[in-house]
């Protein structure tokens, strides 16, 4: 299970991923980074596990995975508890406008 291992093996394993998928799209290293626009030392450091994230989804986009980014990371909903704490902060009503001193008209 990819869960039980380190942060840097899990990377390693990402970017194995990426370049098997780059494989199976018949792309070259050269090919996805001239539709990312990326240079293709960025795509290497992809491949071995070390990639900004902007870059790496330039790559899945380029390799057409953008589509298993709901998978990858799902959006997360608001947990009940956070929402009451959301709500609890909002303002219920509108204070009305306060004049300064200096903008009250003269007859005040």
């Amino acid at each position: 299970m990819i869960s039980s291992h380190s942060p840097a093996a899990i990377a390693e394993e990402l970017g194995n991923r990426l370049k098997q998928a780059r494989l199976n799209a018949n792309l070259t290293q050269a090919e996805v980074a001239a539709r990312t626009g990326v240079s293709r030392k960025i795509i290497m450091s992809a491949e071995k596990g070390f990639v900004q994230l902007e870059s790496l989804v330039a790559i899945m986009i380029a390799l057409d995975l953008v589509r298993q980014l709901d998978n990858f990371l799902p959006k997360q909903e608001i947990s009940p508890i956070q929402l009451a704490k959301i709500q609890g902060k909002q303002r219920q009503r509108a204070s009305g406008s306060k004049l300064i001193k200096s903008e009250a008209p003269s007859e005040w």
